[in-house]
């Protein structure tokens, strides 16, 4: 993708002018971004996919009686009558289960994969919405059916209404309002309160680009490279062979203090290690993401080129590539062929016979997981 050439799913704009202008920054409406879009699926496949096994689905609805949410696992009694107002289905992930949903994502890959979370649809009848909230992360919001109102605007000091099942602020000032029909699309930074109502039976798709917080982000790391740590050297013991006798047997030792630092200091020491259990934690699929076993990669190149499936979460940095939540080490040709696989996703027959032998067998593996399919 050319980052320079202005973009009618961005208004005009070039993906580096909104990156620069907007990005986490400040809202941006784009009328007809994705003109003549259809929703990537029928009513009443969404319904049946909400209530596969695996799949992450949420009832929302308004009543008399207030608010009200099921989480899957859904049945069918589960979801209101489509004759009824004011209820949403939301199921996440819609990429990882549709084809046309994962097509979706491409032209939004200006921006690091390892930042994106998912697609989220919301399913609504007349009235349908979650309420006025606020999310932690970037957000494209884009209508592929019907009609929704959005009020937006920012919100500095969020408070929620207390007892309910959804986080709902609580004291929330609209300054903008729209309709967006099909093929307009909204954009959110992090940080503004949004309120979507359908007008009439309605489809939003919700490309969401997650953000982990610098507690999260750490814990998962350390988590990671503490772990591969133990599986690599198994360390020295603490010995305090100069310890005298204590009169304070429940204080803890300055010496051990010290050496629990110390082995600290020691495991940050490799940035590698460090870059390494980044780089798994970026590119781990999500806990209810399978893979069906696949053919082998001679069978899969049968047809011109191999593609990574759309479960498949690939990243690289300058020494490894990331794979599911798995690192390899790459260099020279090898390197620049994975680095293409994750950047287009896709290998053709030509290109895979220019990896090493060893790179082809990683592959092939690849391949019989299920990570890795022939191109369609």
């Amino acid at each position: 993708m050319d980052v320079h050439t202005p973009l009618p799913l961005l208004g005009g704009l070039s993906a580096q002018v909104f990156m620069r202008r907007h990005w986490q920054k400040r809202p941006l409406l784009v009328r007809q971004a994705l003109p003549g879009i259809c929703p990537p699926v029928t009513r009443s496949e969404l319904l049946r996919l909400a209530r596969a096994p695996g799949v992450e689905a949420r009832v929302v609805q308004q009543g008399p009686e207030g608010w009200a949410l099921q989480r899957s696992p859904l049945a069918r009694r589960d979801m209101p009558s489509f004759k009824t107002p004011r209820w949403t289905l939301l199921v996440q992930g819609l990429d990882l289960h549709v084809p046309a949903a994962h097509a979706l994502l491409r032209p939004f890959r200006f921006i690091p994969d390892a930042r994106l979370d998912d697609l989220m649809i919301s399913y609504a009848t007349d009235g349908g919405g979650v309420g006025p909230h606020l999310d932690a992360y970037d957000v494209f919001l884009i209508q592929v059916h019907g009609r929704r109102r959005w009020r937006i605007g920012p919100v500095n000091q969020p408070k929620l209404v207390p007892g309910l099942p959804l986080k709902i602020l609580r004291h929330f000032k609209p300054q903008q309002e729209w309709v967006l029909e099909p093929g307009d699309m909204l954009y959110l930074p992090p940080g503004w309160g949004h309120d979507g109502v359908a007008e009439g039976e309605c489809m939003t798709c919700s490309v969401g680009f997650r953000a982990s917080s610098d507690v999260e982000l750490a814990a998962d790391v350390l988590t990671r490279m503490a772990e591969a740590s133990l599986e690599v050297r198994e360390g020295s013991l603490y010995t305090d062979a100069t310890q005298a006798a204590t009169e304070q047997p429940a204080q803890i030792p300055r010496a051990l203090q010290r050496f629990a630092s110390k082995a600290v200091r020691e495991a940050l020491r490799d940035p590698n290690a460090l870059h390494t259990a980044l780089g798994e934690m970026l590119s781990e699929p999500k806990p209810s993401t399978w893979f069906e076993p696949g053919p082998s990669l001679g069978e899969a190149l049968s047809a011109g080129a191999v593609v990574l499936s759309a479960r498949t979460r690939m990243l690289y940095d300058d020494r490894c590539v990331y794979l599911n939540g798995e690192s390899f080490e790459a260099g020279g040709l090898d390197a620049q062929l994975m680095r293409r696989l994750a950047d287009t996703r896709q290998l053709s027959a030509r290109e895979v016979s220019r990896l090493s032998r060893g790179a082809r067998s990683l592959l092939d593996a690849w391949c019989q997981d299920g990570w890795v399919q022939p191109k369609t």
